[in-house]
Order: C-alpha cells, then structure tokens, then sequence
C-alpha cells in the first residue's frame, strides 16, 4: 500500500528526511510549508492509502483540519505524530487543534532520566536547560538540544524551584 509521508518544512532536522531517534530515515513525500494548502498538496500527490505525518505540532491549525476533512471525507487515515507542548509547557497551535479534532489519541510513552514517566520536554542551549527563547528552536541547531522530563525534574532542573 502506497503511504505518503508529510514533514512541515520549518522541521529542517534532517532536511527532506523523517529521522527517528532509533536511526531509521526515510525521505518525505511532501514538505509543507506554513502558507502550503494540505488540500492542494494531496490534490497533486499520488493516491495514497495512508497518510503519515511527522513534528505535526508544527502545522498551522488550518493545515490540521484540512487533513481531518480529507481523512473523513477521503477515508485515508493520517497518522499524525508529534509534541503537545513547548519546552515553556504552552500547547503548539497544531497541536491543539489537532487534539480537538482527532479521531483516536494514542501517547507514546517516555521516560525521564528518573525513571519516572516524562511528560514535558526541557530545552537545553549549550547544555544548559533554559526557560526563554522563541517556541520553535530546531535540535542540532545553534547547540540546542531537548530532554523528555517528568514534571518533577521539570520543575527542578528548568524552573528552578525545589
């Protein structure tokens, strides 16, 4: 079955490829950029039987309900991976509106370096974690880099309080 994978472009970790953290690469169908119409875009895009995209938090809210109404009306399920918030704990756009409008939720578990279940994500800048900055900062640029924390390491080491 054909499976056509999405990247938004403002991901320029690993350019035009989706890179897991395990190693795997795989070279995306489409780039989609913040003025692109993901109806457009599939409009011109071979039949697939499966969409899959991957940093979805990083697509404008209108780009996710453009990929609901083709998976309703189109029945081609999209697998949307991807954040829900920021390393300030604040929900990305996409991904709210993704989180209104989807089908199914499925988390994808991670562990903290405690060992207890992470559920925020801590930014580091030259090794440092920081609460300031910009809400988009892509890893392996200007040495920036994030960490899955549980809330109480997130409280500890990235606000600082005890």
């Amino acid at each position: 079955m054909q499976v056509l994978v999405l990247k938004p472009a403002i991901d320029t970790k690993g350019n035009d490829t989706v890179t897991s953290r395990l190693g795997t690469t795989r070279k995306v169908d489409i780039l989609v950029h913040p003025i692109d119409s993901i109806q457009k875009l599939l409009a011109n895009a071979p039949q697939a039987h499966c969409i899959l995209v991957d940093e979805a938090q990083f697509l404008t809210p209108k780009q996710v309900e453009e990929l609901f109404w083709y998976a309703s009306t189109g029945d081609v399920p999209v697998l949307a991976y991807g954040l829900r918030t920021d390393f300030q704990t604040i929900g990305f756009p996409g991904a709210s509106r993704l989180l209104e409008l989807a089908h199914d939720l499925q988390e994808l578990k991670t562990i903290c370096r405690c060992g207890r279940k992470a559920v925020l994500n801590g930014r580091k800048l030259n090794g440092v974690f920081v609460h300031e900055g910009n809400q988009v900062a892509i890893e392996d640029q200007q040495h920036i880099e994030y960490e899955s924390l549980c809330a109480a390491d997130y409280r500890k080491l990235v606000l600082n309080q005890p």
